[in-house]
């Protein structure tokens, strides 16, 4: 797949996505969630303090090749940015597991896509930045412009 996340900007923005690669991602997410929606609901109903890899969740992961743990990533990130007022913890425990994963082959599209949907999502989604953050870092240098995907943080003023 070329990367249309590293062509030049104007230096405000990154350019778009194409489409057809945000297609092929939709697509990709739609092969696992069933059984992501599955896990996470068993993983509701369990022992919050199960080891992860013998949750639901854990299973599914290990059953999972590196191009179906990173579809599930992207998926399970998209589920808690829209859904973060529900009981997500089994989710966000997913989501912080694929996040600890090295060497997913993560690319710059996908990282640009789930720093898209971080970007629109409610300051209350506290951990709307743990997956792309984790999977940027699997980037090489300059492939990504992170700083014009993620909000600038207000300066904290000390008033006297």
């Amino acid at each position: 797949m070329v990367s249309v996340a590293g062509r030049a900007a104007s230096g405000h923005e990154h350019p778009p996505l194409d489409p057809t690669a945000v297609q092929r991602f939709y697509r990709r997410m739609r092969a696992v969630a069933p059984a992501a929606v599955g896990a996470i609901e068993r993983d509701r109903a369990d022992d919050p303090g199960r080891a992860f890899g013998d949750t639901a969740c854990g299973r599914l992961v290990g059953s999972l090749d590196r191009d179906g743990v990173r579809a599930l990533g992207m998926w399970v990130h998209h589920w808690c940015m829209r859904f973060y007022d529900d009981d997500t913890r089994a989710a966000l425990r997913l989501l912080r597991e694929i996040a600890a994963r090295p060497a997913l082959g993560w690319t710059a599209d996908e990282v640009h896509w789930m720093l898209g949907e971080s970007r629109h999502a409610a300051p209350a989604a506290d951990a709307r930045f743990t997956l792309p953050l984790a999977a940027a870092a699997e980037l090489a240098p300059g492939a990504l412009r992170i700083d014009l995907l993620v909000p600038r943080q207000a300066t904290p003023r000390h008033d006297r």
